[in-house]
C-alpha cells in the first residue's frame, strides 16, 4: 500500500525521526500557507515601490512559491482600504500606515521594508505661484498629492505644520502617482505638489516647479522628521502573519532579495527590467530619478532601530487628536522576517 507524504510525516515525527529526514522536515515547514495572494500597492509605477516590482519583474515571488497577484491603487491610503476591507492579503505602502491602523483599534505590521526615506518631494508651481518666497505663502492654495490621507498628504502637512500653517489651511486635491499628476501641476489645477518619482523629476526638468522641501536623502529627510522615517514597506494584518507565518516569510525573501538586487544594480540594468510606462517617456530622467532615490531604497529591508518613534511622532503631528499615548509600537513592525530573508539571501 502506498504511503502518502503527509502519513510518512507523522510517523517519522511520532519516531522522533525528522531530524533524519531534513528535507521533509523543510518542505514541511517553509511550504506557504497561502500561495496565491494580492498585494496592494498606491503607485506601483513610482521609485518608492521600485523593490516590490524588481520583486515580481525579477520571479523572486514564483521562486518562493508565490503565486502574487499586484493591485495597484491611486494611492496608499486607497490600498490600505483594500487590505481592511478584504480584497487584498498584503499592502506594500507606507510604514505609518500601521501606526495610524493601530489607533482606530486594527492591528497591522511591516515586515519587510522598501524605502529608509519617504522619498517624498513637495514643489510649488512656478505656473501659479511664481511669486512664491515662504510656506505661508501656500495659505489658501491647492495642492496635489497621490491621494488624500497618503503619505504624501501626511509629508506635505508635517511640512507645513512646522511653518505655522493648519492641514486646514490648504485644500488637498488627489491627483495620483503618474502622468495626470504631471498634467494637473501643468495645467495650473494644482498650486503645489507632494509627489514622489518619476513625477517630480519630470517637472524639475521642465522647469514646472520650485523644490521646497526633500525627503530623497537621508538627511533631509532627518531634518524635517527629525529621525530615520521608515517609509515604503510590506505590511499585513497581526492575524494574516500568525495565520501564514511561511507565506509571510516567502514575501519578506523576495523583498530583501529585490532590496540587495537594486543596490547592487545599475540604472540601465533597473530600465531594461521596469515597464516602459514606468519611464514616462524619458528613460535618461527616470535614471536620474534612480540615482536621486538610490540612498533612499532600503539596502536589506530591516526597518531603522529609532524609525518606528519617528513615525510615529510624525503622525501625531499630522492627525488631529492622534492619542500616542494608545500606541504599543512595538507591535507596528519586526525584523525577525527580514533577518532570516538576509541569511537565506546574504548576496541577495
Amino acid at each position: 500500500m502506498a504511503i502518502s507524504r503527509r502519513d510518512l510525516l507523522k510517523t517519522a515525527a511520532a519516531a522522533g525521526m525528522l531530524g533524519g529526514l531534513p528535507g521533509l522536515a523543510r518542505a514541511q515547514v517553509d511550504t506557504p500557507e497561502k500561495p496565491s495572494l494580492t498585494i496592494a500597492v498606491g503607485g506601483q509605477a513610482l521609485i518608492y515601490y521600485l523593490p516590490l516590482s524588481v520583486a515580481h519583474l525579477k520571479g523572486y515571488f514564483k521562486e518562493e512559491g508565490l503565486d502574487a497577484t499586484i493591485a495597484d491603487f491611486a494611492g496608499g491610503s486607497k490600498a490600505l482600504q483594500a487590505v481592511v476591507g478584504g480584497s487584498a492579503d498584503v499592502v506594500s505602502g507606507a510604514f505609518e500606515h500601521t501606526i495610524n491602523l493601530q489607533a482606530k483599534g486594527q492591528f497591522y505590521r511591516c515586515f519587510a521594508l522598501q524605502g529608509r526615506a519617504p522619498m517624498i518631494v513637495l514643489g510649488v508651481s512656478k505656473k501659479t505661484m511664481p511669486d512664491y518666497k515662504t510656506p505661508a505663502d501656500l495659505k489658501g492654495k491647492k495642492i496635489g498629492v497621490t491621494a488624500p490621507g497618503s503619505s504624501t498628504n501626511m509629508m506635505a502637512s508635517f511640512f507645513l505644520a512646522q511653518h505655522g500653517l493648519k492641514p486646514s489651511d490648504v485644500a488637498y486635491i488627489g491627483v495620483g502617482a503618474g502622468a495626470g499628476a504631471v498634467t494637473a501641476l501643468r495645467s495650473g489645477q494644482i498650486d503645489a505638489i507632494a509627489n514622489l518619482d518619476p513625477v517630480i523629476s519630470t517637472l524639475v526638468k521642465e522647469d514646472a516647479i520650485q523644490i521646497i522641501a526633500d525627503t530623497r536623502t537621508l538627511q533631509d529627510a532627518h531634518k524635517i522628521f527629525g529621525g530615520n522615517m521608515p517609509a515604503g514597506c510590506l505590511y499585513a494584518s497581526q492575524a494574516f502573519i500568525d495565520a501564514n507565518p511561511n507565506t509571510t516569510q516567502a514575501l519578506a525573501n523576495a523583498m530583501v532579495r529585490a532590496d540587495k538586487w537594486i543596490q547592487a544594480a545599475t540604472p540601465d540594468d533597473i530600465v531594461k527590467l521596469v515597464p516602459k510606462s514606468y519611464l514616462l517617456g524619458d528613460p535618461d530622467l527616470y535614471k536620474l530619478a534612480l540615482k536621486g532615490n538610490h540612498e533612499a531604497l532600503s539596502p536589506d529591508g530591516l526597518v531603522p532601530e529609532d524609525g518606528p518613534q519617528t513615525a510615529l511622532n510624525a503622525l501625531a503631528e499630522f492627525v488631529p487628536h492622534f492619542d500616542r499615548t494608545k500606541i504599543d509600537i512595538s507591535r507596528v513592525w519586526t525584523n525577525q522576517f527580514a533577518i532570516k530573508a538576509g541569511q537565506k539571501y546574504p548576496h541577495g
